[in-house]
């Protein structure tokens, strides 16, 4: 298993590259963090609410039809869909708001791009009695709607990002900023792997669970996993299930936002075409201009529309252990109609780039297991009007008796 070195460094990647002023603030949060995280009472609590107040744990599902439509190995889907809030994200929710009330804020703020993890810290900090602002690019509340108003009806303070490209990025810069002014009341609840450490260890740490509970599955079931993949954009829904099966010999392929094209420039396709730099407090791989500019990015789905990717994410490149490809905007769409038609499922765009990715898949034995990390609800209006023809099957049996 991969841990960071004291600095918080995964081989070359992560650390701390923040202003003065916030430098004491993440020495504390990790020595708070080292000391809560592994005491009983603190695990216990997590468990509880991950139960409870989450749902967990969630199904690994035969997707049958969607085997026979693809005729590669035994496709499993991860339902985090099913999660309270509906999707991964109330994982890492649940665990970083009861640390915070462990550590005496009573103020929260987040970041949020598709708008579930924005919901996820509103519905939490709901239920723990916790202030919750919000901060998210006009862009993403413009094509997310349904989730702002989910996050406003759990009480939440939505704040409007018009700078930059008013995306995720922005988001961040501005919640970084609110964390800076309000440090002794405040905890910033980041919702990737992102970010200075000790950030990238806890969001991982607290999704983790995804992955435990797949391979528990996979052993009740006699199943042994060929494949697992799952989207990446900040990476928190591909670290949670990548994890636990690092030391094992599974392929793990991790699927970018290749947005209109790869070569188009425009794309969120970071690991792929991204080179190493600083944004947001760590060093990883970024998508960048020649000058060291970040770069605009763009997807169609807004959990993807992200510059960076987690450190953990860039060693795993680097090392070779888990395969980063893409999928177009225009694939990820076909595979939101192929799941929904043949599964009744409806799935966010973020996860339909790993679905997309079945199309790549060479001939495979055993289990193809994809994290489904959200639903896609929220994303009905993007996909409106985006109709191709309809999913044709081979005849079954009985509709030919």
């Amino acid at each position: 298993m991969i841990l960071p070195d004291e600095r918080g460094y995964f081989g070359n990647y992560g650390g701390r590259f923040v202003p003065e002023t916030l430098m004491e603030a993440l020495i504390n949060l990790e020595h708070a963090y080292r000391r809560i995280y592994p005491s009983a009472d603190f695990q216990n609590e997590v468990k509880r609410e991950l139960i409870d107040f989450a749902g967990r744990p969630t199904p690994l599902y035969f997707a049958e039809r969607l085997t026979q439509h693809y005729g590669i190995g035994e496709i499993l889907l991860k339902r985090e869909d099913l999660c309270h809030t509906g999707a991964h994200k109330i994982n890492n929710c649940i665990g970083q708001a009861l640390f915070a009330r462990h550590i005496g804020k009573k103020r929260i703020v987040a970041e949020t791009g598709a708008g579930q993890h924005g919901v996820a810290t509103a519905a939490v900090c709901a239920r723990l009695g916790l202030h919750c602002v919000v901060y998210m690019g006009e862009k993403d509340i413009d094509r997310q709607w349904i989730n702002v108003q989910r996050m406003k009806l759990f009480g939440a303070e939505v704040r409007p990002v018009t700078q930059g490209t008013a995306t995720l990025k922005d988001a961040i810069n501005e919640a970084l900023r609110d964390w800076i002014t309000n440090v002794e009341s405040t905890h910033y609840l980041i919702g990737s792997v992102v970010g200075p450490h000790p950030y990238p260890l806890m969001v991982r740490n607290f999704q983790k669970i995804i992955g435990e509970e797949t391979k528990r599955q996979l052993e009740e079931a006699g199943k042994e996993a060929s494949v697992i993949m799952a989207c990446v954009g900040g990476g928190s829904n591909a670290i949670g299930i990548f994890y636990p099966f690092l030391d094992t010999k599974v392929r793990l392929i991790g699927v970018e936002a290749g947005g209109i094209a790869d070569d188009s420039g425009r794309n969120s396709a970071t690991l792929k075409l991204g080179k190493p730099g600083i944004l947001h407090g760590a060093y990883t791989y970024l998508l960048q201009q020649n000058g060291g500019q970040v770069e605009d990015t763009e997807s169609v789905a807004p959990g993807l529309d992200y510059a960076a990717v987690g450190p953990e994410h860039s060693y795993l490149k680097d090392s070779g252990r888990v395969e980063y490809q893409t999928v177009t905007d225009q694939q990820a769409k076909e595979a939101f109609q192929i799941l929904t038609e043949l599964e009744g499922i409806l799935p966010a765009l973020e996860s339909c780039h790993a679905i997309a990715y079945l199309e790549k898949l060479n001939q495979v034995r055993g289990a193809i297991v994809i994290n489904l990390s959200g639903r896609g609800d929220k994303d009905l209006s993007i996909v409106e009007g985006f109709r191709t023809s309809p999913v044709v099957m081979p005849s079954t049996e009985w509709e030919n008796q």
